[in-house]
């Protein structure tokens, strides 16, 4: 080989890392904010993955994705967001309602795309749910609003109970409206306790306070860090024999007696479709926020074995799966 043609190869080969970063420098950025960790969220990113994929996007080959975690301490999240801004990426997908409360806090241009469990009109994130404004807008899974069907789930779960608690976290955005909510039912103000947790110890003297107190059935408020436990929480409502009624059926899933939730990897479907969309040139203000229109009720037989419970066949009927 020629010394010319030697140091034409090598030149090239030099310019090829520099050419790869450039194409990858061309692919729009999403920043994928989250209040928790990964393992957690594997089915819901392979949903939203879906989504993108229908309006054209795969990650890798046309679209990059930054993810930050606050590993279920929302304390992080205003600097995780700001991280994103700082970076900016083309769009914000903000995973529950505190990670969007942070995005939205952090940044009015960058469009944003949440995934919240709550009424996004009650916590402050969009005008509307036909005309959302700004730069927001995103999914809502209506999980405060199904706390009321979730305790009348329970009740007929224990016929005759008369004592019931709500775990909250009292960090998260959705724990005043959900108190709300259920406050707002005269049949269950005399009924319902609140009791409070953000940390493992809290989570242990809550359930310690529901057994000294003889409560009959446990209500658990849809939380990213309780859902982040959720094998704790299984395992502690059959250790003390309580009922409990969860939001999502991944709770079920790790032991716990029965979930009702609408379908959570569907839903990141759609926020995936949005998030497409919104690359493509669509306005999140033209966007209406979306909610879902099918909920789905999950039995742990297994479960309702170990607290020593008998599931009436009005329940066994109307649920969507039972886990034998």
């Amino acid at each position: 080989m020629h010394r010319r043609q030697f140091i034409t190869l090598v030149g090239g080969a030099a310019t090829w890392p520099l050419a790869v970063r450039a194409q990858q420098s061309r692919m729009p950025v999403i920043g994928h904010l989250c209040g928790e960790s990964p393992e957690r969220w594997t089915d819901r990113l392979r949903g939203f993955a879906r989504g993108l994929k229908e309006v054209g996007y795969s990650e890798g080959q046309n679209v990059a994705i930054e993810h930050r975690w606050a590993e279920a301490n929302y304390g992080r999240l205003p600097a995780l967001a700001a991280d994103l801004v700082i970076r900016r990426v083309a769009v914000i997908v903000a995973d529950g309602a505190p990670a969007a409360v942070a995005a939205k806090a952090a940044n009015t241009i960058i469009p944003i795309v949440f995934f919240t469990g709550g009424d996004p009109v009650r916590i402050g994130l969009v005008a509307s749910l036909n005309r959302p404004g700004e730069n927001v807008t995103g999914v809502s899974v209506m999980n405060v609003e199904l706390a009321t069907k979730r305790l009348d789930l329970l009740q007929k779960l224990v016929p005759g109970a008369s004592r019931f608690a709500m775990l909250v976290n009292p960090n998260s955005p959705l724990t005043n409206p959900l108190i709300t909510e259920l406050r707002a039912a005269p049949a269950l103000r005399d009924q319902l306790e609140i009791l409070a947790a953000s940390s493992n110890r809290e989570i242990d003297a809550a359930f310690a306070d529901v057994v000294q107190k003889r409560t009959d059935g446990l209500l658990l408020a849809p939380d990213g860090f309780f859902s982040s436990r959720r094998v704790q929480l299984a395992m502690l409502a059959v250790h003390h024999r309580l009922p409990a009624i969860y939001s999502g059926a991944e709770y079920v899933n790790a032991g716990g007696l029965m979930s009702y939730a609408s379908n959570f990897p569907e839903a990141y479907r759609q926020v995936g479709i949005y998030t497409g969309r919104v690359l493509k040139g669509d306005k999140p203000t033209h966007l209406p926020v979306l909610q879902p229109t099918k909920f789905e009720f999950v039995i742990n037989l297994q479960a309702a074995k170990m607290l020593g419970l008998t599931i009436p066949n009005e329940l066994l009927s109307v649920a969507d799966q039972v886990i034998e």
